[in-house]
């Protein structure tokens, strides 16, 4: 492969703000020895200076050099990348389709899209027409969790948003008074704080805040279940966080997240805090139904593909 250059938003490792769409950034990154350039300002809608600070960073890039764009890049600042398509072999990295008509003009200026779900690759070829290159999110190989002979430990790894349907999940919870279960989320908490107030009011669950590294580690590892409402997700690499340690998720059946669950749990009706309910209550009285789930994330986890595999999938597109 020639030099090939990954072109990121700032702040890949901080672990205040950490995503799913950082991880792969950072994972892919680190397999393939990429040169990064980090790019601040495009956490938001970019301002000048963001845009300035990109037009600078790909003016430093040499003339026929692959540059790899996240995203979330791309999508903000079309104007900036379509003049480089000629000096530039550009690949922009989607980890999330906007369907807007700035996403459009920023993957017609690419010479390659590569996206982290069959799901989403769909999605861009209705879209816009546009052929992109799959490559699914990889994982870290992981002890087995335990599990308890309740499952009562409940665990939703999510930045408290609706879009992740925190809501939703607690909803469900208020049906289920009468059974014996904790449930903490873990996750952002700075994106909506008045969502955050809203939900901390009702005294359902436990918001840490964000955790990454051993703390995580140890989060997952104390864990029954994996919950994830989400309203919209591109794959949901939480999902496939979880069943790398057998732990069984249930969540809503948005974008991606069947591909990663695999048959590793179950899947509800999104935006549906009565399915969702459902599925929780079956998990907690039916240790039948627990002991299906357990093995059915047990046999996911033997298929779960390495991080080393994604970079490969990634390289090959860069080719």
């Amino acid at each position: 492969m020639s030099e090939a250059h990954f072109v990121v938003p700032d702040g890949l490792d901080d672990p205040a703000r950490p995503t799913g769409g950082n991880v792969y950034d950072r994972r892919v990154s680190d397999e393939l020895g990429l040169r990064e350039h980090e790019v601040p300002g495009f956490w938001s809608e970019p301002g000048s200076d963001a845009l300035a600070a990109l037009e600078r960073t790909l003016a430093e890039i040499p003339d026929g050099a692959v540059a790899l764009v996240d995203g979330l890049i791309a999508s903000r600042a079309p104007g900036v990348l379509a003049p480089q398509a000629e000096r530039l072999r550009l690949v922009v990295l989607v980890h999330m389709p906007l369907a807007d008509e700035r996403e459009r003009a920023a993957l017609s200026a690419a010479a390659a899209v590569i996206t982290s779900s069959e799901w989403s690759r769909r999605r861009l070829l209705e879209l816009y027409g546009i052929a992109a290159e799959v490559a699914e999110p990889g994982v870290c190989p992981a002890a087995l969790a335990a599990g308890s002979d309740t499952g009562a430990a409940l665990l939703c790894v999510a930045a408290v948003t609706r879009a992740k349907g925190l809501d939703l999940l607690l909803d469900a919870l208020a049906t289920m008074g009468d059974l014996s279960w904790r449930c903490e989320c873990v996750g952002r908490l700075d994106r909506e704080p008045a969502l955050v107030e809203e939900l901390r009011r009702r005294g359902l669950v436990t918001f840490t805040g964000p955790r990454t590294g051993a703390e995580l580690d140890r989060t997952y590892a104390e864990a029954d279940l994996l919950v994830l409402p989400s309203r919209a997700e591109t794959y949901g690499m939480v999902v496939t966080e979880a069943l790398a340690r057998g732990v069984p998720v249930i969540a809503a059946d948005v974008g991606g997240v069947a591909e990663a669950l695999g048959g590793g749990g179950l899947l509800v009706a999104p935006e549906d805090a009565g399915a969702l309910a459902g599925a929780l209550r079956a998990w907690l009285t039916d240790a039948e139904l627990r002991g299906r789930l357990r093995r059915a994330a047990r046999r996911r986890r033997e298929t779960l593909p390495a991080w080393a595999v994604t970079a490969a999938k990634v390289a090959e597109a860069l080719r």
